[in-house]
């Protein structure tokens, strides 16, 4: 009997394994759900797994003061398929993330200079907040709503880590006011009144 729960045990664990040992992202053909096809094992390069980008701050010039600098499949070829991705996120002073989520993934952030404020808000509305710092990690359970705010007087610094090769990315604020859904319907929606939601539509850019 014990002989027979090995074989199967054996069985199960082979069928799991991967046929391959990576597949390189063909960024010149269509992505899918599951990820770039893969690149001819002729054409990969040391150069596909090696990536500079997250080594240089990104520019915080912007309405929220933040800049996230991605290392996913699409910026970085070897991770295609592997599960896992990672972005450098810079804070200047005021800076902040504003509620979003990751359908795709969940995210663990690990701070390097400064200090950051950041939360998430479980199902049942509960909000999970620290303040971190310097060396401190929190992890974003996947499709949670989440959001990151410089708690120093100088730039902070924090690098993230996702557990799929594209996370995925949705601003709450942007999906409410960057489009065209109509003024009377936000207001439905949200209870927020008609004069404020001009206002922030005509900040993102949106319209209606």
């Amino acid at each position: 009997m014990f002989k027979l729960l090995f074989f199967f045990a054996i069985l199960i664990l082979s069928s799991n394994a991967a046929v391959q040992d990576f597949c390189v992202a063909d960024l010149k053909g269509p992505e899918s759900p599951a990820g770039y096809s893969c690149k001819a094992v002729t054409k990969v390069t040391v150069n596909d797994f090696v990536y500079s980008g997250l080594s240089a701050a990104g520019n915080t010039s912007n309405i929220i003061k933040a800049a996230v600098s991605p290392a996913f499949a699409a910026q970085f070829p070897g991770l295609n398929g592997l599960g896992l991705s990672a972005a450098r996120l810079d804070l200047a002073p005021s800076g902040v993330v504003p509620f979003h989520t990751h359908p795709g993934a969940s995210e663990v952030l690990l701070v390097v200079q400064g200090s950051i404020t950041a939360a998430f808000v479980s199902s049942a509305n509960t909000v999970y907040l620290k303040t971190l710092k310097k060396g401190e990690l929190m992890v974003f359970p996947q499709g949670l709503l989440h959001f990151q705010v410089n708690a120093a007087g100088v730039t902070s610094v924090a690098y993230v880590f996702f557990s799929s090769s594209n996370p995925g990315l949705q601003i709450t604020d942007f999906a409410l006011f960057a489009n065209d859904l109509s003024t009377k319907l936000v207001e439905a929606t949200t209870f927020l009144d008609e004069a404020q939601i001009k206002k922030l539509k005509g900040v993102l850019g949106g319209t209606g």
